[in-house]
């Protein structure tokens, strides 16, 4: 027999003496010192079963919901029907209650569907509350932007989705097309940052045939406060008919091209900022690297 063997050799006597020195109130690590079992096998045997005292429990956000899912649980209700009353996942519940006997199935099969699916609907609110509020103080963290900050902030939304001159079409001018009415807005502001003028705007909407061009149009008249006279003739955009377009409903406003009059020297301007940008990038990144 080895030395270890031996030394757990009275596996019933070392249990008695690890539960009774856990409802002592000791920790795992406390127990192990004891009668100095150094074997986390065997320690996980001796105390199996033997629920840990309520001191060594870390808090958790979700004790509540815990305390509350093995209520129910020990009223007799299903994983969903736990899932309808408080809004949790299954799987958590699964964790919380596995321990405590299953309740006797007494519905049928159309009944145990129709409780999940409102067990899934809670399920699906919930998530929507939670990605709302990380929205919401995503937002917040933002706060007051700087002349500095929204500058650039303009130059990278520019380049991203502004008209660019290319090889097969050299043209210098700033042009910018967009459907979400956000970017329109900030766009407008970093225009106004630039000292462009009102009057140096032209706009063109550009909307498909299905869509309320007219409305789209008034839309976007309100939204950039502009005059309607500073409106070209809208675009109307034709498609086929099995084309399976996602962009429709009320909501649907088509796209705002806003052009700046006479904008060569800014469009090289834009140009270069974009270029100092990568640039200043580039050397952040090399410092952070080394």
């Amino acid at each position: 027999m080895t030395e270890t063997t031996s030394k757990y050799a009275d596996f019933e006597g070392l249990r008695t003496q690890a539960i009774a020195l856990r409802r002592e109130g000791l920790s795992r690590r406390e127990i192990r010192d004891r009668p100095h079992i150094h074997n986390n096998d065997i320690l996980n045997r001796l105390l199996e079963d033997e629920p840990a005292p309520e001191w060594t429990k870390r808090p958790n956000a979700k004790d509540d919901l815990r305390q509350q899912a093995r209520e129910l649980r020990l009223r007799g209700m299903t994983y969903d029907q736990i899932q309808v009353e408080l809004g949790c996942s299954k799987s958590s519940i699964s964790l919380w209650v596995r321990d405590l006997p299953k309740p006797d199935r007494r519905r049928t099969r159309e009944e145990a569907s129709a409780i999940a699916r409102r067990g899934w609907e809670a399920t699906l609110q919930q998530r929507e509350v939670t990605r709302h509020l990380t929205k919401k103080n995503a937002a917040e963290e933002i706060g007051a932007l700087s002349s500095r900050e929204l500058f650039l902030l303009g130059v990278g939304l520019y380049w991203s989705e502004g008209a660019k001159s290319k090889p097969h079409r050299p043209q210098e001018r700033v042009s910018f097309i967009n459907s979400d009415p956000r970017m329109i807005v900030v766009f407008l502001a970093w225009l106004r940052l630039l000292g462009v003028s009102t009057e140096q705007l032209r706009f063109h909407v550009h909307i498909h045939e299905t869509a309320d061009a007219t409305g789209a149009e008034r839309y976007w008249i309100d939204l950039t406060g502009a005059d309607s006279a500073s409106f070209g003739k809208t675009t109307i955009k034709r498609h086929r008919p099995e084309t399976n377009r996602k962009n429709v409903g009320e909501d649907y406003r088509g796209c705002l091209v806003v052009r700046v009059l006479k904008s060569a020297d800014l469009y090289r301007r834009i140009e270069g900022w974009w270029y100092g940008i990568v640039g200043a990038a580039e050397r952040a990144d090399h410092r952070n690297r080394t």
